[in-house]
């Protein structure tokens, strides 16, 4: 049997974990196989464009469990009332093939996508940061916050978007965080100005130029979200040039995210080698640095083993009959008229 999990039960699992404990045990989940990373047999996401958005198959697997991810990003979506971002995963056994989980990836995409912003912070902010501008208030929002507030002790919050609806959602969300102070800013330039890290999470699919070179900071960090499929971007040419870029895995993001607007050679440093020392992060305190986040198949991998885990432990879910486990395998005939005796 394949075990199940909607939408529901995945928001009940961490509303029962707590979202702080959830991410920080994601977190784990998602070091442990960074530094598995030769283990892998890795492949840049299949894209499907088209001018409305993008359909993405993410798929990873070790020796042991494959996964991928259906995901889609149409920034339109919101006008019609769907999220910008729908997934849905499968974890499977290599050694069989047996699908042994089908998940929700919706949701468990910000928590994961939070979740890694703050592994790399960990590696790449200035020790002590404490205050942070979180450029775009949308749906990934709430959970960098927390992933950021919890792994790194961020304890000021500066926030701004384009629509004020969007900041009002935040801000009512996070108000009963404990020891996390949100201030509303004017402008991107105003948020930014003085904030250790820095993170944009916009949705719009255009090459846009959010946080210039004027803005930045000696020291700071930039936690680029936002900018995840050709032709969308959030950083300035100019900022990519002076800072330290460090990326999940280069093939995939030469093509879809910051770093598509460089050369093809222009150095960067996978986030694997930094966790498992092969690379060093921050290498002085003056340094800017960018983690240029585009979201890679072995974070989902992750976070669908920690789901089911989970989920087995505790009882969640249910089991579909998704495909034949019990009955002559070779008669797949027979199995259909045995159901359809039972129809009748």
């Amino acid at each position: 049997m394949t075990r199940f999990i909607d939408l529901p039960t995945l928001a009940a699992l961490v509303h029962d974990m707590g979202a702080a404990h959830f991410l920080c045990e994601l977190a784990d989940e998602i070091h442990t196989d960074f530094l598995r990373w030769s283990a892998f047999d890795k492949t840049a996401r299949t894209a499907s464009h088209s001018p409305h958005g993008v359909i993405e198959l993410m798929p990873v697997s070790d020796d042991t469990l494959y996964s991928f991810k259906y995901v889609n990003g149409h920034p339109g979506n919101p006008a019609c009332g769907l999220p910008t971002v729908m997934a849905f995963g499968m974890l499977a056994e290599v050694a069989t093939g047996l699908p042994l989980l089908l998940s929700e990836l919706t949701l468990a995409t910000a928590l994961r996508t939070a979740a890694t912003s703050a592994l790399a912070a960990q590696a790449l902010a200035r020790s002590g940061s404490r205050s942070m501008a979180l450029i775009g208030n949308g749906a990934q929002a709430e959970f960098q916050a927390l992933a950021f507030h919890a792994l790194l002790g961020i304890k000021e919050l500066r926030v701004f978007d384009t629509a004020p609806d969007a900041t009002d959602k935040l801000l009512r969300n996070l108000a009963r965080t404990p020891g996390l102070k949100m201030i509303r800013a004017a402008s991107v330039a105003e948020a930014v100005r003085g904030a250790d890290i820095v993170t944009t999470a916009t949705a719009a699919k255009r090459h846009a130029r959010i946080i210039t070179p004027d803005m930045l900071e000696p020291g700071m960090h930039l936690n680029a979200v936002g900018g995840d499929c050709p032709g969308k971007t959030e950083l300035h040419p100019g900022v990519l040039r002076q800072a330290r870029i460090v990326v999940e895995y280069a093939p995939q993001s030469r093509v879809e995210g910051e770093i598509q607007q460089l050369a093809e050679d222009h150095p960067v440093t996978e986030l694997w080698q930094i966790l498992s020392g092969q690379a060093s992060g921050r290498e002085h305190a003056g340094q800017v640095t960018v983690f240029d986040s585009v979201g890679f198949a072995l974070e989902d991998h992750a976070a669908l083993r920690f789901i089911h885990r989970q989920a087995l432990a505790r009882g969640l879910g249910a089991d579909l009959a998704l495909v034949p486990t019990d009955g002559d395998p070779r008669d797949l005939f027979g199995r259909t008229r045995s159901h359809l005796r039972r129809v009748v």
